[in-house]
């Protein structure tokens, strides 16, 4: 059974609450840490990409999608806050009472915004290097980017859905494995399995706009396009995280996880009894 992990996850989320309690400021700068490990990983599967991209590859997507995986280990073991998990994590922590609602939800918005920081960080320090300025260089990465910004409202809400609902899945399954090597592997195998499934992922897509908008472009990427993305895939990736995640797994191991309680409390009486 998954109980032992949804413990690990009441864990986590208490001790990022613990974070944002001590500390706005440090909590948003760890916010901002896993924008810009996302941006790294923009920038290598998008640079990688466009090998494939300018031959006119098949490969171009499933070469982006394996190099994007080293976004995910950077968050996971350089301790980022990612508000796409922190949909999953805080809410079964308070569906579980152990956080409030209206904690939860200062935590998500403060995860995004510093989301939002970090990607727009990353972008100048990215402008700045002049590495990814000539179109031979950013002709897969702005292609992709038009694409999102002209895809239909809904199309991209679907979408958002069913990428957060991996994406937390690439976190939450390695909690029951032994070994970084596992746990790695699965990871970079579920991040693959949202980019090539042409999911959408509002950390990720903040990142790629950002970096599109401070290159030179055609001026088809615009903030309408910005915003027309991201508002859609933001509520969907909530509802991935939120309905599909923590609400779905809550529910089925409601059952497992007061029994489990309820014998640790008799264990606990018992145990105090005794020393009476």
């Amino acid at each position: 059974m998954e109980t032992e992990s949804l413990y690990k996850v009441e864990e986590l989320a208490l001790k990022k609450y613990g974070i944002f309690k001590q500390s706005l400021i440090r909590y948003i700068s760890r916010s901002m840490l896993a924008s810009m490990f996302i941006g790294f990983g923009v920038i290598v599967a998008f640079k990688t990409g466009n090998f494939f991209y300018m031959q006119s590859s098949p490969l171009t997507y499933p070469m982006a999608a394996i190099t994007f995986g080293a976004a995910i280990i950077l968050i996971a073991y350089g301790g980022g806050d990612l508000f796409t998990g922190n949909t999953f994590y805080y809410s079964y922590a308070a569906l579980r009472k152990r956080l409030k609602w209206i904690d939860t939800i200062k935590l998500w918005v403060c995860s995004y915004i510093g989301n939002i920081m970090g990607a727009a960080a990353f972008a100048l320090l990215i402008f700045l290097t002049g590495l990814f300025t000539d179109s031979s260089v950013n002709s897969f990465l702005l292609n992709v980017v038009e694409s999102k910004m002209t895809t239909s409202t809904s199309e991209l809400f679907f979408r958002a859905i069913l990428c957060n609902w991996l994406v937390c899945l690439a976190f939450f399954i390695p909690m029951s494995l032994k070994g970084d090597g596992a746990k790695m592997f699965a990871m970079m195998l579920f991040v693959f399995c949202f980019f090539i499934s042409g999911y959408e992922h509002s950390i990720a897509n903040m990142c790629t706009f950002a970096i599109a908008l401070v290159l030179n472009q055609s001026g088809t990427i615009s903030f309408a396009g910005v915003l027309h993305n991201l508002v859609p895939v933001t509520i969907g990736n909530l509802i991935g995280g939120i309905v599909f995640m923590a609400v779905m797994y809550y529910f089925v191991n409601k059952p497992y996880l007061d029994a489990e309680e309820n014998r640790d409390l008799l264990e606990s009486r018992g145990s105090h009894s005794n020393k009476k």
